[in-house]
């Protein structure tokens, strides 16, 4: 299960890195999402998936007895599902108006700071 898994979050590293090198500010935000459900993936890998054994300790006991699964990544993943979404709500209001400003979702198009040269030896000839 565990080489499965690590497959899996290389295959979605990979693929993430992929997207987010491109120039697209759309494809550059499905990388953005892709890798942090690969991050999540592999703190839930390394959590040691246990199947068919709860994170509780039995009553009357101090510690578990046995294999348990360790709850800690999986509240870290919950938490961080959630950063993750008020993350991506925020870059998609951030690309909608993007795009209402620019009309375009290359983001070398996008330059008003650092405009091209030969742009700015247009602007200097004017």
């Amino acid at each position: 299960m565990e080489i499965l898994l690590a497959l899996l979050v290389g295959f979605m590293f990979g693929a993430s890195v992929y997207l987010m090198l491109s120039r697209n500010w759309i494809r550059y935000l499905f990388g953005f999402i892709v890798i942090g459900n690969a991050v999540n993936l592999l703190l839930f890998a390394v959590g040691r998936v246990e199947l068919g054994h709860p994170a509780l300790v039995p009553e009357g006991l101090l510690a578990p007895e046995g294999p348990v699964a360790n709850a800690l990544p999986q509240a870290l993943i919950l938490t961080a599902i959630v950063i993750g979404f008020g993350l991506l709500a925020f870059a998609l209001v951030l690309a909608s108006r993007a795009w209402a400003e620019f009309e375009t979702v290359d983001v070398d198009e996008m330059r008003v700071a650092e405009p091209r040269e030969d742009a700015a030896r247009e602007a200097e000839d004017e």
